[in-house]
């Protein structure tokens, strides 16, 4: 057995290094491993241990996958013991045919690192075959003329078996006529001839019978017989002879069928029939003899068939010529096959990994493969090339072998797959070529995060929609296989209450749909904003952000609320006195109205529903103004009603509505019958019942007093001394709520105490009780007789002066109310300056303290007396009131309210005017 150069040339090296130094210098420091056996060997005989030579322990053998590669395996590796086995029967003759050395190329593969290396099996010739003749029956023809010593040349026999195993001797049963020589060519080859040992005698003896054996050197050694027949003939003298005793020639492999190769040629110098000489074949292989043709007259050779310098090198043949009388000679003919490049060179794929991670270094092998040209010489030298435009590369590992590693990073979203070409071209004259094409598929790593189709989304989703509805879709793209690109969505955060988050959206996993979980309401949430992420299912896994942003819409769902005028608590309308000479666009009041909704859908806009007198007054579509058109006249009512619709820009538009209560007075006294009564305006034939009610009620009221007047000035005149005593029977009692409610129209607060006497009469007077009041409550003096009664203290009645207002309460022209927050108009108006620190707010019936005192005078019914409102009841406060003060307005002048600070001390304000009614406080007494 052949033994191994790693373990020549390492040998001094540790097992455990061995395995990873020997790929890396065993092709420089060691020669093929070779090995040999003798051929027919059984199939699972041992030819040698390859592991042991190759330095490898068993468990080696199967964790680097050991194995052998050829064109037809004849042998196998043991994975248990590393042996080197045969796989099949191994015949050298058909292996190797007529070649004297007898070599099988293999390659040991292995991988973890993955190398080759070269094993070459000497294949020994065994005596497997006996000598064969090619005829049994061998009849031969000798003229009886034939000297002593004559040579007849036999067709010796063949044998396939070489070296010490081919034909070794040739044997002739004992006969006194012939004796067998054996000549030996120049090539060792063996032929047998008989010789004549004395003159043969016809008549004696016509026919000779011989028994040829041909033996061979085999131990034990192997035979075959020919029975020769031999015929005594005429004599004929004289053996052809050819021109050379060896013809050489070479032939191009490519040189066609039929084509003449060579002629032979042989004289004889006997004449007739003896002198005619014909050709033949001996001791030729059936091989050769179907390759050429011989022709029997002329002696000239062709071709049958296509020579291939791959498949034999050289043919080798004897020709025979013999004459007519039986005699013969041999000559040798050698052909010799020159090689052509005709073979392309065979590319042949021993590994291949086709699946590729794309994160795959450079310099990873992918394939190994070898080149084969049949041809020789420079026509069998192969050198491989791939395209250049492919991170693919190749070099050369060992003698014809190839590797083909990565030369580039890899991108299976760009390049899924690669159609590599390795192109093996020889060196011949001209060159030929081949190619082979290998598919190569990157697979798939995760190395792409997902993207999102916008950089960030913007969704206007209307208010009051249905809880579930899909509000937006997010949608992500990921260039990623299977798993790696399966995103999914979640939100990650919010500008919402993390609490509340899954109260008000929700997102689709799979779909990127935004879902909404409830109604949203504009005038609560406006706009909110998510941050949405796509994750993929890779890993590690990648995500990527996104933010959504929700802007609420706003619809119509609001009404307007009207803010001025509003009812009192007990239910009671509000109105506003107007001096009957108010010249055409004085500002008579301004409704002021808010709308929750934004936009167009508080845009609002007032409308005149209903109007006693339509074109007594104009309303202001956007400010909410009401003006006078036109001066009072004689026929129209000193109460007039208007009906006013305040709507808003949505569509459909929604309303609400606000009655107005219009007074035409120039004092409150005419007003108090008014104020006292408030009825409300009915149908017709309810008026025309109320209206009898009221002129029986009229007609006996004016008996009434009539009567009582009449009472009173007789008792006057006749207890005129006791008059005074009776007014001073009278006491200060608590009041009801007689007097109109409270009316605010910015002017100072004051309180007063009033006494009003329940007679025909209107009279008012401000009384002095000696008891401590507070400031809530309201002081009349009277009692049921419906007499005026004096001053608990004081037998006279005491004028109190009214206070001017003070002026430093005004609106400037930016806080005043409206749709665009300005009013028309001077600054005329007031404003009390303290009522921040006001407690109670109580609107009273006033009066100037000079007109109470001499009682002549009506209250609100000259210049420096305040108006009178029957806006507010006595015990209403600030507490009951809203924070409106940018919305409310004076009626009866041209100012608004500004959040200037008035003076808080008890000094009398200054003095001012106005035509509309006024609120105040009590003075604490």
């Amino acid at each position: 057995m052949g033994g191994s150069c790693a373990q020549r040339r390492l040998a001094g090296l540790r097992q455990v290094l061995f395995p990873l130094l020997l790929p890396l210098f065993y092709p420089a420091l060691c020669e093929p491993i070779r090995y040999s056996i003798p051929e027919e060997l059984a199939k699972g005989s041992v030819v040698g241990n390859l592991a042991k030579d190759l330095g490898l322990s068993v468990l080696d053998v199967s964790a680097r996958k050991l194995r052998v590669s050829a064109e037809k395996l004849h042998f196998s590796i043991d994975a248990e013991s590393g042996d080197l086995l045969v796989k099949e029967r191994i015949d050298r003759e058909q292996i190797c045919k007529e070649r004297r050395r007898c070599e099988l190329q293999l390659e040991a593969v292995m991988e973890n690192p993955l190398n080759i290396f070269h094993i070459i099996v000497m294949i020994e010739d065994v005596n497997d075959h006996a000598p064969q003749f090619d005829k049994k029956e061998i009849h031969l023809e000798i003229f009886e003329s034939a000297s002593a010593g004559a040579r007849i040349s036999l067709d010796p026999a063949t044998d396939p078996d070489i070296n010490i195993n081919s034909i070794k001797d040739y044997k002739i049963n004992p006969n006194p006529y012939f004796s067998l020589m054996v000549r030996v060519n120049s090539d060792g080859g063996k032929y047998p001839e008989l010789s004549l040992e004395k003159p043969l005698d016809r008549e004696e003896q016509r026919s000779h019978s011989l028994i040829l054996t041909a033996l061979d050197g085999g131990d034990p050694p192997r035979s075959a017989t020919a029975h020769i027949e031999i015929s005594v003939k005429d004599a004929n003298d004289n053996p052809p002879v050819f021109s050379k005793d060896e013809y050489r020639i070479s032939l191009s492999e490519n040189l066609p069928p039929g084509s003449p190769v060579l002629q032979v040629t042989a004289t004889d110098q006997d004449e007739g029939v003896n002198a005619e000489i014909n050709y033949y074949f001996r001791s030729t292989a059936q091989s050769t003899r179907h390759m050429f043709s011989l022709d029997e007259k002329t002696g000239m050779i062709k071709n049958n068939q296509s020579f291939d310098f791959e498949d034999v090198e050289r043919y080798t043949m004897e020709v025979e010529a013999k004459d007519g009388g039986g005699l013969s000679t041999q000559c040798k003919v050698i052909i010799e096959i020159l090689d052509e490049n005709d073979n392309s060179p065979e590319i042949v794929i021993t590994s291949l990994s086709d699946q590729i991670l794309e994160n795959s270094p450079p310099g990873m092998v992918v394939a190994l493969f070898k080149t084969r040209d049949l041809d020789f010489g420079g026509n069998g030298e192969v050198r491989c090339n791939i395209e250049t435009d492919i991170p693919f590369k190749i070099y050369s590992s060992s003698n014809n072998y190839y590797k083909l590693v990565t030369d580039g990073t890899l991108d299976r979203e760009q390049t899924p797959e690669y159609n590599v070409t390795i192109v093996a071209t020889d060196r011949g004259k001209p060159p030929l070529s081949s190619s082979r094409t290998i598919t190569l598929y990157v697979t798939d790593v995760n190395d792409n995060a997902p993207v999102f189709d916008l950089a960030s989304y913007l969704v206007h989703v209307a208010e009051n929609n249905p809880p579930g509805v899909s509000i937006a879709q997010v949608r992500a793209s990921d260039p990623d296989l299977g798993l790696n690109g399966h995103i999914s969505y979640s939100i990650v955060a919010s500008d919402l209450e993390p609490s509340a988050l899954s109260s008000y959206v929700s997102v689709g996993a799979q779909s990127g749909v935004v879902f909404a979980q409830r109604a949203f309401d504009h005038e609560q949430l406006r706009a909110f904003e998510l941050m949405l992420q796509a994750c993929d299912h890779g890993s590690p896994a990648l995500n990527a952000n996104v933010s959504l942003r929700v802007l609420v819409g706003d619809r119509n769902d609001n009404a307007p609320r009207v803010l001025y005028p509003a009812l009192d608590p007990d239910g009671s309308a509000f109105f506003d006195m107007v001096p009957r000479a108010a010249e055409p666009g004085y500002l008579v009041t301004k409704v002021v109205a808010v709308d929750a909704d934004s936009g167009h859908n508080a845009w609002l806009s007032y409308h005149v529903l209903q109007a006693s007198e339509p074109g007594l007054f104009s309303l202001g579509l956007r400010t909410g103004e009401v003006r006078t058109t036109r001066a009072l006249g004689d026929r129209d009512a000193a109460r007039q009603r208007l009906l006013v619709a305040v709507r808003d820009g949505g569509q459909p538009p929604l309303s609400a509505t606000a009655t107005l209560h219009v007074v035409f007075a120039d004092s409150l006294q005419e007003v108090l019958p008014d104020i006292t009564d408030r009825p409300e305006p009915s149908d017709p034939q309810a008026e025309l019942q109320f209206y009898l009610v009221v002129a029986l009620a009229l007609i006996s009221v004016l008996f009434l007093l009539a009567v009582i007047l009449a009472i009173a000035l007789r008792l006057r005149r006749s207890f005129s001394p006791a008059a005074c005593s009776f007014f001073q029977l009278g006491l200060c009692v608590k009041s009801g709520p007689v007097v109109p409610p409270n009316y605010n129209e910015g002017t100072l607060p004051y309180s007063y105490n009033l006494c009003v006497a329940h007679t025909g009469k209107t009279e008012f007077n401000f009384l002095k009780c000696s008891e401590q009041l507070s400031s809530g409550q309201d002081m009349l003096c009277g009692d049921t007789s419906g007499a005026l009664f004096p001053l608990c203290n004081s037998s006279e009645l005491t004028s109190h002066q009214q206070a001017p207002p003070n002026t430093d309460w005004r609106f400037s022209q930016a806080q005043r109310p409206g749709t665009s927050g300005s009013q028309n108009g001077d600054d005329t108006g007031t404003w009390p300056n303290n009522q921040f620190d006001t407690e109670m707010l109580q609107a009273m019936i006033l009066a100037s303290a000079s007109e109470a005192a001499d009682g002549s005078s009506t209250l609100g019914g000259g210049a420096g007396t305040m108006g009178l409102s029957a806006r507010y009841g006595p015990q209403f406060t600030l507490q009951h009131v809203p924070d409106y003060r940018q919305n409310v307005y004076i009626p009866g002048s041209n100012a608004t309210l500004t959040n200037a600070a008035g003076k808080r001390d008890g000094k009398a304000p200054a003095g001012g005017n106005g035509n509309k009614k006024k609120s105040g406080k009590k003075e604490k007494k």
